[in-house]
């Protein structure tokens, strides 16, 4: 068995046995189980069960592991945990925070909370605070802590040690320092390992990798992703458009990020929001999904009303309404593969100007060659079954067509909706599913209404 498929069992496992243990009323049980387990399990937990039980086990939660486990939940479960928590609660919750985390919790606290964690802190943390606050949310500049550890080109590696000594506790995923200037210019990057490896006589200007390319802080986070990805970082320095060194970005940071466009991705397609609470009342997620559901509704009368137009000719031949949701159904799912692979390319930046004309061709030719094979399967299966050869090659000129236009489709409906500023994941789908539901019915029905009417 896998390792991942050991780790999902065991969550599970715990997660059963939290909840056999909730039900019987073991109180102390619970305390004993929740004290074992990391804040970011305890979030799990949390956000895996209903609002009632959930408040329950709130109150027996550590308070010193309050505020962590605050920062794993997702925003809709934060919110109603913070609701519950009286002022006192949050400000101590928020101690010993790093900057990158406080800022992302200090926008749902009450102003009052919020006034008096600031008022707690010193001039140092305020500016601290407000440098990553000055960015967007989902920006390098957003996700950057600005605890870093600096040094000079100038000194000797005998110094660092020395100081690296007195300093005690490095900053959790230190893998290197960012050498700066005295005006905190950055000049590159003191792997740590170079400093333990090198003769202590040698300045840092001598070995220092001066080659590296700092992260800008208006940099977005999904391209921060990309390129923590692509060089295996741990770690890297952000920096300001004038090249200041204003904090750093680490690795954990950078998971949250894949795992949130994974999770944005996943539910977009259904039309939903990724931090939807799996357990909220139930008027509130009827509200929640009501739109798309009527703009479905919306897309559907449309494609309705489409059919409506052939009226004539599905009275007249029957077999057209036994068939025609295969030509329909059969695009929406080749135009679904073309859209997902495009999204998917888009979100890698995989995709450009430059080969943006080559792929279409690629995904028509797909499209073709695809609607050939299965427009000869249909076609057969058609003629045997009704004895109708017309009607054989009806259905399959209609597959051919759409399965073409599905491709095309799939590829132009996420490129044209992010030149628009919309989301592909949230809208791309639902868009496409019209698109070939309405292409096929009109080549079908259309090319039977021209033969027998």
């Amino acid at each position: 068995m896998s390792e991942a498929i050991q780790t999902e069992h065991k969550t599970e496992n715990r997660l059963d046995s939290f909840l056999e243990a909730l039900r019987k009323g073991k109180n102390q049980h619970i305390w004993n189980m929740l004290a074992d387990l990391h804040p970011a399990e305890i979030a799990h937990i949390i956000e895996s069960l209903p609002t009632t039980e959930r408040q329950f086990v709130w109150k027996l939660v550590n308070p010193d592991d309050e505020g962590e486990i605050l920062l794993h939940v997702n925003d809709e479960v934060r919110a109603g945990l913070i609701k519950d928590m009286d002022n006192d609660e949050l400000v101590a919750a928020t101690d010993g925070m790093d900057m990158d985390d406080l800022a992302d919790l200090l926008n749902d606290l009450p102003d009052i909370v919020i006034k008096e964690v600031l008022r707690s802190m010193d001039k140092q943390d305020r500016l601290r605070l407000q440098s990553v606050l000055s960015y967007p949310e989902d920006s390098a500049g957003g996700l950057m802590d600005t605890d870093t550890l600096t040094v000079r080109a100038d000194v000797t590696l005998d110094v660092v040690l020395r100081y690296l000594r007195l300093r005690g506790d490095l900053p959790a995923f230190t893998d290197k320092m960012i050498v700066v200037n005295r005006f905190d210019m950055f000049l590159g990057n003191l792997d740590l390992s170079k400093i333990v490896t090198s003769d202590p006589s040698m300045t840092v200007a001598e070995i220092m990798s001066k080659d590296v390319e700092p992260i800008e802080a208006n940099m977005s986070a999904k391209e921060v992703a990309h390129l923590f990805e692509k060089r295996d970082l741990i770690s890297a320095p952000v920096v300001s458009e004038d090249n200041r060194l204003i904090g750093r970005i680490t690795i954990d940071d950078v998971v949250d990020v894949i795992r949130d466009e994974a999770e944005h991705s996943l539910m977009s397609m259904a039309g939903m929001h990724e931090e939807d609470d799996m357990f909220a009342p139930v008027i509130h997620s009827a509200k929640s999904r009501a739109f798309w559901l009527g703009l479905n509704l919306l897309t559907a009368l449309l494609a309705a009303w489409v059919i409506g137009l052939f009226q004539g000719t599905l009275e007249k031949v029957v077999a057209l309404a036994v068939l025609m949701p295969i030509a329909a159904s059969m695009g929406g799912i080749a135009g679904t593969q073309t859209l997902t692979l495009i999204i998917r390319g888009m979100a890698l930046g995989h995709i450009g100007k430059s080969n943006a004309k080559w792929l279409l061709y690629k995904e028509a030719a797909v499209g073709a060659l695809n609607g050939v094979v299965w427009a000869a399967v249909v076609a057969a299966f058609t003629i045997f079954w009704f004895k109708d050869v017309m009607i054989g090659v009806f259905i399959a000129a209609a597959m051919l067509i759409n399965l073409l236009f599905a491709a095309i489709a799939g590829f132009s409906i996420p490129l044209v909706l992010k030149r628009m500023g919309i989301d592909p994941a949230l809208a791309g789908s639902v868009i496409l599913t019209t698109f070939t539901d309405i292409i096929g019915y009109i080549a079908f029905l259309g090319l039977a209404t021209i033969y027998f009417i």
